[in-house]
Parts: structure tokens; sequence; C-alpha cells
């Protein structure tokens, strides 16, 4: 859950290429999109959400909006690394899980979160992803989407300040 502009900034600088399969666990490279399943962080995102994902990105693509992936699956390790990053960065854990889960809380290691970018992308999903089940969860994270069915009918969920204000964060 670090921000997009910051994980961007490490992709760029970093040696991952398309198609390698990084050590990271889910490192990815600049210009994947959520239809690139030969990358893992793609890959490996719960079937159901990815279809959600390919669904809703194919919609878009008819205005011209390309949902590009920022972050998706991420394994406990390269988690975990991201997290080390962000209290080195913020100065303390807490100021951290503002923007960092746990491996064990994070839903990008159970392949249930992604971090879309561009703007034009997130501003496409804060107004129809509900119509495909995909709902942004944190006001900190514009870019953070998960799945969430029921938002189909219902509408999304109300989202939370930040992840320290989520209860499944909590564990």
């Amino acid at each position: 859950m670090i921000g997009s502009l910051g994980l961007q900034a490490w992709a760029a600088s970093s040696s991952v290429t398309r198609g390698s399969a990084p050590e990271d666990g889910g490192a990815v490279p600049p210009g994947v999109t959520v239809f690139d399943d030969d990358i893992p962080a793609v890959a490996n995102l719960d079937s159901d959400f990815r279809d959600a994902l390919h669904e809703a990105a194919t919609d878009a693509s008819r205005r011209g909006i390309t949902f590009y992936v920022n972050s998706g699956w991420r394994s406990p390790e390269y988690q975990n690394r991201l997290l080390r990053e962000a209290v080195s960065k913020y100065g303390s854990e807490t100021e951290a899980a503002r923007w960092v889960a746990t491996a064990d809380t994070s839903l990008h290691v159970s392949g249930d979160a992604i971090d879309v970018g561009h703007s034009d992308s997130t501003a496409w999903l804060a107004e129809h992803g509900a119509d495909y089940g995909l709902c942004q969860i944190y006001r900190n994270e514009p870019w953070h989407y998960e799945l969430r069915p029921d938002a189909v009918d219902d509408g999304c969920p109300r989202r939370y300040a930040d992840p320290t204000h989520d209860p499944r964060m909590q564990k």
C-alpha cells in the first residue's frame, strides 16, 4: 500500500523488466496493465478480482483509459521489505502503518488488492468501479482497490481514513 508515486519511482530505477520473475515477489515493471497475466503481480491476484478488473478495464479502454498496475499481488518477503522501507521513510512504525500493512494483514499478499495508476484510471474507477464491484477502500490511497461484489447492488462501503482505521489490519 505504499504510495503509487513511490512505487513508480522505485520501478523506474529498478532492474525489473517485463517478463522477468523478480526475486522481490511482486515488483512491477513500468507499463504493466491488468491484462499482463504473465507478470506475477497480476497473475497471482484472486481470479474473481482479476476478472472484474479485466471487465472494467475493457470498458474504460473505450474511453481511452488504460489500467496500469503499480502494485498487485506481493510475496510476504516483498511486503516486509516495503514495510521496512516505509518505516525508514516515515520515521516510525505507527506512521508507516498508514501506508504499508504487515505481511500478515496485507491484502496485496493474499492477492485481494491492487494499486492502479494513472490518475485517469483512478478517476474512472472512482466513478464506475462499484458497477464492477471494485472499490476504493482508503481515503488516503485513491489508487488502492479491492473487490467488493456487493457493491454492484449496494455501492461501495464507506472508506476508511487510512489502513490504521481498518479492522482487518488489526490482526
